[in-house]
């Protein structure tokens, strides 16, 4: 019955904190009477011969988005990356954009996805899934050897997925790894050319990751509790964790919202960003490194931090994700702010970008969705579908909706880690401190990866500290788990 109750204090979690768990009937009326876009338009390229291939989770159905590449003569590449073209089936203002705006992001528990857009749309009709042919929006880069982005173009196109391939079997065959699954052996057998692909592909990200890195972007990493039943019970937590095929499609996808945001500026059309300020609480950034023995400098500097990360993860790579998550936590939180044409950009001080969008999940996220509508309005010189008064409200809400999906997402991985530590009560942990304030001070456990709250010795622990405590008590139904500092 655990499998059950997880689903059940999912689906109070999304009640309790304002959003909805179900689609209303006109929702999916609408949904049910949906057939696959469709649109013969002589300004959409048929572009389904390309070698198309989609990365995700081995479990994802809602595939947003596609790549491809060629080497081109003079030593850059062209890299292609194909978005969903959600819009086409999703209009603005009908039921199904209502939810989507209402809620404004798919929900991941531990024991069931709250989806932004009914199934029958984001794992199906709107899903960029194997051996389909789907509606796209293509964002087209010319990509030198150092990893700039020199030329780009965005368009609309006709688009087939000729292999869906998975994050760590991809990741292993890149790597090397006599282990590689025979399922991407198969795939680079039945599909000429994709390991040329694959290679090329894995080539530019690190290109671009490189001088991404050289500018100041930070190379954070977490760890991520990802939970496992067998038959319906809880039986592990196992880390989700970085690798080489996941910095193949986050590299790409962050070059690719870069040129959706400088194309909209360079179109006159307001658009929404996604912002990180530069940190606050730096001070406690630099006593964090003084902690390891290390200086950074007394103002923000994205790369001084960016070379103590990586000389953390080189000289103590068993806990740099638990420091990697400090800095994470003193940064603060990326948020979503309207721009308008001209605007000085506030940037994204982690990415080391001053012109950054969210526009390649629209079939998980609402900002993305929206950001599509303007640039496919742009693309013929169409009327903004949003004003800039909109765009701000819309960015206000999702903001506020975001950390309630957030805190959703939170509690069940907490509701699942109780269960999980039921009978270790007693028990003594080493845990680091990742958050600290009026509120309340908690902690992370590294193994199995899980936080809970300290409720006895917390006083004078701030982010970044590391200890031990030991398992007071759980409570599955609440999320609860705490902690007393040894």
């Amino acid at each position: 019955m655990q499998l059950q109750n997880l689903k059940d204090i999912a689906r109070h979690a999304m009640l309790e904190h304002g959003l909805q768990p179900e689609f209303s009937k006109a929702a999916l009326d609408q949904a049910t009477a949906m057939q696959a876009p469709r649109d013969a338009s002589p300004a959409i390229r048929d572009l389904r011969h390309l070698l198309w291939c989609s990365i995700d989770n081995d479990d994802s159905r809602d595939l947003d988005q596609l790549s491809v590449g060629e080497k081109l003569a003079d030593g850059t590449s062209k890299v292609l990356v194909a978005i969903a073209d959600v819009d086409a089936a999703v209009a603005k203002d009908t039921a199904i954009d209502a939810h989507a705006k209402a809620n404004t992001t798919s929900v991941y528990t531990a024991a069931r996805i709250f989806p932004m857009l009914p199934e029958r749309l984001s794992t199906d009709l709107t899903s960029l899934i194997e051996a389909q042919e789907r509606l796209a929006i293509v964002i087209e880069m010319t990509i030198s050897r150092e990893g700039d982005v020199s030329a780009s173009a965005i368009y609309r196109a006709r688009v087939l997925n000729h292999a869906k391939l998975a994050y760590d079997s991809v990741a292993a065959w890149l790597e090397g790894e006599a282990n590689a699954s025979a399922s991407i052996a198969a795939k680079l057998a039945a599909v000429p050319g994709l390991e040329d692909q694959l290679r090329l592909q894995d080539q530019v990200a690190q290109a671009l990751k490189k001088k991404r890195i050289q500018s100041g972007a930070l190379s954070l990493e977490t760890i991520e509790a990802r939970p496992v039943f067998t038959d319906g019970m809880l039986t592990d937590l196992r880390p989700d964790q970085k690798n080489r095929a996941k910095e193949l499609i986050e590299h790409l996808m962050i070059a690719s919202n870069g040129v959706v945001a400088i194309f909209l500026d360079a179109a006159g059309y307001a658009s929404l960003r996604r912002v990180l300020q530069t940190p606050e609480r730096w001070n406690r950034i630099v006593a964090l490194a003084a902690s390891v023995q290390e200086r950074l400098p007394d103002t923000p500097d994205a790369i001084a931090l960016e070379a103590l990360l990586e000389k953390r993860k080189a000289t103590d790579p068993d806990h740099f994700a638990d420091f990697s998550l400090s800095v994470i936590k003193l940064l603060g939180s990326g948020e979503y702010a309207a721009a308008s044409p001209g605007d000085k950009p506030v940037g994204h001080f982690g990415l080391a970008m001053a012109h950054y969008a969210h526009s390649t999940a629209p079939n998980r996220r609402f900002p993305d969705l929206a950001t599509q509508r303007l640039l496919k309005a742009a693309l013929v010189k169409a009327a903004s579908p949003y004003s800039v008064e909109e765009l701000n409200e819309i960015a206000a809400h999702c903001n506020v909706q975001e950390k309630m999906a957030e805190k959703v997402e939170r509690q069940v991985r907490k509701s699942a880690a109780a269960l999980l530590l039921e009978s270790r009560i007693g028990e003594t942990f080493d845990a680091i401190v990742t958050g600290a304030s009026a509120k309340g001070t908690w902690v992370r456990v590294r193994r199995p990866a899980v936080e809970g709250r300290v409720t006895q010795g917390f006083a004078g622990l701030d982010v970044g500290d590391a200890l031990r405590v030991v398992l007071l008590h759980v409570d599955p139904q609440r999320g609860f788990i705490d902690f007393k500092r040894v």
